[in-house]
């Protein structure tokens, strides 16, 4: 960056020219494409949802609330760049709302049904889908990228874990309940 600011006057000149809220502010074009990504980052996670694990809430569902989380904090920049020291505005505020937001909509995945309960883990998720549309749109998209690959680990890799310790348990329960608990 420092080699073309120094070789190319015109860039250098513009570069060196943006002072304050202008820094921060995002192109259209840049805009669109955090929209694009955590709508495609949350809509992998919703997709492990609907294919493996058979859930109501799917691709579209995380997808949607991935896009609608970055949608209010890119929103929150830029109304706190464009009105900087006119109103008291801080970008926080729109992600805490996003994350009591989702909350209402995770309550309403819950179900219960006689004594188990179903949906909790497809509410978590989500809750992460909204934090990965939080990360895009405040431009950490590293950190979006890997929260949505240890969603799918989590996802799928411990679903299979757990899985297993339960079969595993329910072979080996009857075995534990003859013998009672071992003393020392």
């Amino acid at each position: 960056m420092r080699y073309l600011i120094e070789h190319n006057h015109l860039l250098g000149d513009r570069i060196r020219g943006m002072r304050g809220a202008t820094v921060f502010m995002d192109p259209t074009f840049v805009m669109f494409g955090k929209l694009l990504l955590a709508m495609v980052l949350g809509g992998i996670i919703g997709t492990e949802r609907a294919v493996l694990a058979k859930q109501s809430a799917g691709t579209r569902t995380f997808g949607l609330v991935s896009l609608g989380a970055c949608l209010f904090v890119i929103t929150g920049n830029y109304v706190d760049s464009v009105y900087l020291g006119v109103v008291n505005f801080q970008p926080m505020q729109i992600a805490a709302a996003v994350v009591t937001g989702i909350g209402f909509i995770g309550a309403g995945l819950i179900i219960f049904r006689n004594d188990a309960v179903h949906g909790v883990t497809t509410a978590a998720g989500l809750w992460i889908a909204a934090g990965v549309g939080v990360a895009v749109g405040f431009g950490l998209y590293a950190v979006a990228a890997f929260a949505t690959i240890l969603s799918l680990i989590m996802f799928t890799g411990m679903w299979y874990v757990e899985n297993r310790f339960k079969h595993w348990f329910a072979e080996h329960a009857p075995d534990i309940r003859e013998t009672g608990p071992s003393s020392p």
